[in-house]
């Protein structure tokens, strides 16, 4: 009798701790974000056009999105693409920023259905900027009012 009720308890323990570690989150933030999750940042171009990126914020996965900021092309284009995710359906808006090497700015929105894209008018290379390097980030807002950065990137003038 007392066999089997161990048995029962050490089943009853064993289902307990298997579906405990079925909904434990294994993702944890490498980089603690504001409480408000707006990520906030200055961009200056040195005089020598030098660009850099930042980290960007850590998305809960039950809001997780995708952004792709594909190469600069031969004209210097630089095409951004909604690619949507789990937290597709809490995307509020999208806004994206060109920073050139010069230190002009372009910003643009991108629409929030999946497939939604922009293109941004990177430096082409001519003249003295010849093969000059752009920055582009990119900052989701949720139905929440939380906004993260997603995107930091730098893209080249394509060469041959």
């Amino acid at each position: 009798m007392q066999f089997r009720v161990m048995l029962v308890l050490i089943i009853i323990l064993s289902v307990a701790l298997t579906s405990t570690g079925c909904t434990f989150n294994k993702a944890s933030p490498a980089v603690p974000t504001p409480g408000t999750g707006v990520v906030q940042t200055t961009v200056s171009a040195s005089s020598g056009g030098v660009l850099t990126t930042e980290t960007t914020s850590v998305i809960p996965s039950y809001n997780m999105v995708k952004v792709d900021v594909l190469e600069k092309d031969y004209l210097g284009k630089i095409p951004v693409i909604f690619q949507g995710g789990e937290g597709l359906i809490h995307v509020k808006k999208i806004d994206v920023k060109l920073t050139r090497t010069d230190g002009s700015v372009q910003t643009a929105t991108i629409g929030i259905r999946k497939g939604d894209q922009v293109e941004l008018e990177g430096t082409r290379g001519e003249g003295p900027l010849r093969g000059p390097i752009d920055r582009v980030e990119v900052w989701v807002t949720m139905d929440n009012g939380q906004t993260y950065k997603t995107n930091d990137e730098l893209r080249e003038y394509r060469t041959r």
